[in-house]
């Protein structure tokens, strides 16, 4: 299995942004001086059991109330600031959720921002499951939710060994996936992704910005792909495409598929559209489904069972590489830098 040391390249960045300019040699020296965190999967897989062994994460439930416990306090646990921004939503129905977008930051005095997000809660009825006596249960929600979740406070783990020298957002969203079911006849317009939505309107800092995003959706089960999401090319391509540059020359390119895929209803399209911020999304996508999704999307069998560790792995790794090839920041390594860091890590660290 790989070792994947996914903070090098992020280190690597900060180790740059300083006042005084480095040369190619220090920049170099100074890397190899670094203690690096590793990205460890066990820790990821372990994050996401702990969310579905809540239950399904519905808003008006005792699980979805337990699990945004943990989730903030973990946060806090690893160092973050963590601010939890409560609202009543109002779903296609006219239902009222007790909804809770939470956001763990770093350096949060750095103008120089990115936004890592994922959705946190599940989906409150199977309408994809074969089985139509199942379609008003609940979705563990396993993939769908907690994947992305899982390998975000792992990230948010390593921060808090090392924190980072650029101002980072991690979101977890609330609400994404209580959209109208199939069978609803009216208009369901906007009716997923209600946290984000809100927060796009109320973000948790007023006047926030960040630089670029990147969503995590369904990121964890076995033999995942991920192609390039429509909407994420449309309004970020630049950020797609470093992404899977990376995948590509870190040997992820079995994951990370060089070809459009579909166009996805997802936090990331109100993230563009509402706040502004180009964003991508990083999402399982089947060409041989109907849906588009893996063939347990939205049943009861989005369960643990659709989990790997190697998926974990291989979606996380080419986010963190990107982040120091795209010029988001106010300082950078140059081409020559990037070029000997990542020669070293390709040489010593992967496995």
């Amino acid at each position: 299995m790989k070792k994947i040391y996914i903070f090098l390249f992020f280190t690597a960045l900060l180790l740059g942004c300083n006042k005084s300019a480095k040369t190619q040699a220090t920049a170099t020296m100074d890397v190899q001086k670094v203690i690096v965190p590793v990205f460890v999967a066990d820790s990821a897989y372990k994050y996401v059991k702990q969310q579905v062994d809540f239950g399904p994460r519905v808003p008006n439930t005792k699980a979805h109330v337990l699990c945004a416990t943990y989730l903030a306090e973990s946060l806090k646990s690893f160092g973050a600031e963590v601010t939890l921004q409560k609202a009543t939503l109002s779903t296609f129905d006219g239902t009222r959720l007790n909804a809770v977008n939470i956001i763990g930051s770093y350096n949060v005095e750095n103008e120089n921002r990115i936004l890592l997000f994922a959705h946190w809660d599940s989906r409150p009825w199977s309408d994809n499951d074969p089985d139509p006596t199942k379609h008003r249960q609940a979705v563990d929600g396993a993939n769908d939710g907690a994947s992305g979740v899982g390998v975000l406070l792992e990230m948010a783990r390593q921060f808090g060994l090392q924190h980072p020298n650029v101002g980072v957002d991690i979101a977890f969203f609330d609400a994404e996936d209580y959209g109208a079911p199939a069978n609803f006849k009216g208009n369901a317009e906007d009716s997923w992704c209600l946290g984000t939505q809100y927060w796009c309107k109320n973000p948790h800092v007023k006047g926030y910005r960040a630089k670029y995003g990147i969503l995590l959706d369904m990121v964890g089960a076995p033999g995942a792909t991920f192609y390039k999401e429509q909407i994420s090319m449309y309004y970020a391509a630049h950020v797609v495409n470093k992404v899977w540059s990376a995948a590509e020359k870190l040997g992820f390119g079995q994951y990370f598929v060089n070809a459009q895929g579909g166009a996805v209803t997802d936090d990331h399209l109100y993230v563009n559209k509402m706040a502004g911020i180009p964003s991508i999304d990083i999402i399982q996508y089947d060409p041989n489904t109907e849906s588009g999704f893996g063939a347990y999307w939205h049943t009861t069998n989005d369960t643990m069972e659709n989990i790997d560790k190697n998926t974990l792995y291989a979606g996380n790794y080419p986010v963190e590489h990107s982040v120091l090839r795209i010029k988001a920041f106010s300082c950078f390594l140059s081409e020559n830098q990037y070029r000997q860091i990542t020669e070293q890590i390709s040489g010593n660290e992967i496995q």
